[in-house]
């Protein structure tokens, strides 16, 4: 079982504070103060459906179907961990039309390169696939995590997910003895 991050929809206020801090927390320290809102990509998408507000992000598959599709060996798991090799991503989408849970994202922005002449500068179209990658930049884990107002957020670590299922089963077996229906 692999880590990852549990978003309560019963918590969740709307209030976009995991996106603004998971974009902060994937910047150069020297592209904040200019920060462009033409190029804000979180790694996660928060969803709002009627009444419910919640973020979906990367459940960091053990499977991983956008993996099993990359055409180009561009996602990789390792240390339970699903990862992406940007500069061998080429926007092909494929990742984004596997995943199960829609997180994984594929932005295209320029990128400017050095000028083949004098005379001017070439843009260039760079794809990336952002997914979210548990903030293992920071040593305080996930930004989106650290910041959420009403604690919807959460990581979920193996341990966890193996006592929630104890619980339910007993939980389960208790209703059973009692005849209650579950």
């Amino acid at each position: 079982m692999n880590r990852f991050v549990f978003a309560d929809p019963n918590l969740c206020i709307g209030c976009r504070t995991c996106e603004v801090a998971c974009v902060l927390s994937h910047q150069d320290d020297s592209r904040i103060a200019a920060f462009d809102p033409t190029r804000f990509y979180p790694r996660l998408t928060l969803v709002r459906n009627g009444q419910v507000t919640t973020p979906i992000m990367c459940r960091q598959c053990e499977d991983a179907p956008c993996e099993q599709v990359c055409p180009n060996n561009a996602i990789y798991r390792e240390g339970g961990q699903v990862h992406v090799i940007q500069e061998r991503c080429i926007g092909c989408k494929t990742c984004a039309v596997a995943c199960p849970y829609g997180a994984m994202n594929v932005v295209a922005f320029p990128v400017e390169q050095k000028p083949s002449s004098a005379l001017f500068a070439m843009n260039k179209i760079k794809a990336q696939a952002l997914k979210c990658d548990l903030c293992d930049h920071r040593a305080q884990g996930p930004a989106c995590v650290e910041v959420c107002p009403t604690n919807a957020l959460r990581v979920i670590e193996p341990e966890d997910m193996t006592k929630l299922n104890q619980q339910k089963r007993q939980e389960a077996a208790v209703a059973a003895l009692a005849g209650v229906p579950m």
